[in-house]
């Protein structure tokens, strides 16, 4: 498995477009590399959407965005027409570029052990060491985790509060409170009952 500060292994592999690419394609650049199951499938497709979305900001961070499948040229050129993606797809039917990245092997499926592309993300730096991975990707949000990391912030993250930081906030929060509509205060002083 690659970690970060390892060097980027190099690839040449068929894109969308027919041209040979390779990691020496893009000296000076970024590069994010990922990793996907298959084509015009439900989670594949909102990753591919995501980075096309968010491709004008990578452009201005200096990064290009690279997806590999084991899907054809041709399949590529489909599902990018279809979606009208604009990131590069590459095609990597012998496996050599997700053996090198550690990107096929065991996974679970709907409970079953399965050989298969592990969806992964690569951060590659001008320097072509491995600056970042992602393993295991969850779909939903992980565009921007990556662009947050190429812009060189951190990957955002929901806050998380402790259980006892959490009963403080709440208690302090109850304090504060207006009293709800409807009750009943207990009073200042008797009241005189009418005669």
């Amino acid at each position: 498995m690659l970690n970060a500060g390892d060097r980027a292994p190099d690839f040449s592999l068929e894109s969308d477009s027919g041209k040979t690419v390779s990691l020496a394609d893009f000296p000076g650049k970024t590069v994010v590399l990922y990793f996907y199951p298959k084509d015009d499938t439900p989670g594949c497709t909102r990753e591919a959407q995501a980075f096309t979305e968010a491709l004008h900001a990578f452009t201005e961070a200096g990064a290009v965005v690279l997806g590999v499948s084991r899907d054809s040229v041709e399949r590529h050129r489909k599902f990018r027409a279809k979606y009208d993606l604009g990131v590069t797809l590459l095609s990597d039917p012998d496996l050599t570029a997700h053996d090198a990245y550690s990107a096929y092997g065991e996974k679970t499926m709907y409970g079953k052990k399965v050989m298969g592309t592990i969806r992964s993300t690569f951060i590659i730096g001008p320097d072509r060491t491995v600056k970042h991975v992602f393993s295991g990707v969850k779909v939903d949000g992980h565009a921007d985790a990556v662009l947050a990391l190429v812009r060189g912030g951190g990957a955002p993250e929901a806050p998380r509060a402790s259980a006892s930081t959490t009963k403080g906030a709440a208690a302090k929060t109850a304090a504060k409170a207006p009293a709800k509509r409807g009750a009943v205060k207990a009073p200042a002083k008797p009241v005189a009952k009418p005669r």
